[in-house]
């Protein structure tokens, strides 16, 4: 089983914390979409003829696209592609593009699962972020969802934002616990180099909130979601019994997959694919017949420190055999003593054959692999 990832990179405004590749010009957007299909077509044998079992429509904004830019996209998967049956089909949205009308026609298009773009239900913050929408946009439209008949949607829930309050991020939560959505991502701000955030602290105007708060919130996700009956299969995802994420899923566990589109990356399990960062040259390129992309050959170390950096953060854990047998590391041997020094700290475990992280261990997660990869 095999994914295929298509970025769309284009946004009606930048958000104030967002790295990804996007622009605000819309202009290019169906040469764009034309670009990727053939991009889809030219790319067709990457797979090996492997089944797709997920398709994700990211970005920037993916609900930005008219329907028959989105029915034309995974019409080209469809025919150039082995697809499974009931292959899991995501679209990211924001609210304020999910009007009742788009929603019935992505249900038409084929989409079967929604990873909403809510932040926070709180003005304020919504407003300190730069986000299109108020939170009674987002209200309405997880309202507007479960109409429409969609049974399978992710919230993405934002903490550690200046002026956050423990008594608002709780309320936050709650509020999304009321819509009962079948999966909750959760994401600590972050301020990038190359964003307006990170600029605003270079000039001193910015600062990240304290470890402890972010710590402290982190915390309060774990002791709500759990008894309310979601399961933390990654560090940063929560979902309800048989909701996980199989698209995000398959990046953890190593499985193969296809980007399509500027800025995507690719995965055949021997070597990387790293798409051209700028749409005009990504369309040219297209057009012309040229590489869209740069290719990086995998060494036994880079494999390793993948592995470790992804397992390491799901319920599955890091696989000490699957390490010895198919990336020839003992890791209990390399690192053993490290190992024996944070189980006792209680931030790891090993159950059977498989090293994984406490829910104190999770606070350290990067940390701790980090200290267990191979030094290159």
């Amino acid at each position: 089983m095999a994914g295929l990832y298509l970025h769309i990179p284009f946004c009606r405004q930048a958000c104030y914390y967002c790295d990804f590749h996007f622009s605000t010009d819309l202009s290019q957007r169906v040469d764009l979409v034309n670009a990727m299909v053939h991009e889809l077509i030219a790319q067709k044998e990457y797979l090996k003829g492997e089944t797709i079992k997920t398709i994700y429509l990211g970005g920037g904004t993916p609900s930005l696209l008219a329907k028959k830019e989105i029915d034309s996209l995974l019409s080209a998967v469809i025919t150039h592609f082995p697809v499974a049956h009931e292959v899991e089909i995501t679209l990211e949205a924001n609210p304020d593009d999910l009007s009742k009308e788009k929603l019935k026609e992505l249900k038409a298009s084929g989409i079967n699962r929604l990873s909403v773009g809510i932040q926070s239900f709180d003005d304020r913050l919504l407003k300190f972020l730069n986000r299109a929408h108020h939170a009674s946009a987002a209200r309405q439209c997880l309202h507007d969802v479960r109409e429409a008949g969609f049974s399978n949607i992710s919230l993405d829930l934002m903490y550690a934002i200046p002026d956050l309050s423990d008594k608002l991020w709780n309320e936050t939560i709650q509020e999304a616990l009321r819509f009962s959505p079948e999966h909750i991502s959760t994401y600590a701000l972050t301020l990038e180099e190359r964003t307006v955030f990170g600029n605003w602290r270079k000039k001193g105007k910015l600062k990240m909130v304290e470890e402890e708060t972010e710590a402290r919130q982190f915390e309060m996700l774990m002791e709500v979601l759990t008894p309310a009956g979601y399961e933390q299969y990654e560090i940063s995802n929560f979902s309800k019994p048989g909701f996980i994420s199989q698209h995000n899923s398959s990046y953890w566990k190593q499985f193969h997959y296809l980007g399509i589109g500027p800025s995507a990356h690719s995965f055949d399990g021997v070597s990387r694919q790293f798409n051209i960062l700028n749409n005009a040259l990504y369309i040219r390129s297209i057009r012309q017949g040229t590489p869209s992309f740069e290719r990086e050959i995998l060494s036994r170390e880079n494999k390793i420190n993948e592995y470790i950096l992804t397992m390491l953060r799901t319920v599955w854990g890091c696989d000490l055999r699957f390490l010895k047998r198919e990336l020839n590391d003992d890791l209990m041997m390399r690192s053993g003593e490290y190992i024996h020094q944070i189980t006792q700290q209680g931030l790891v475990y090993i159950e059977g054959e498989t090293l994984k992280l406490t829910r104190k261990g999770n606070l350290l997660a990067d940390k701790i692999a980090e200290d267990l990869m191979v030094i290159l």
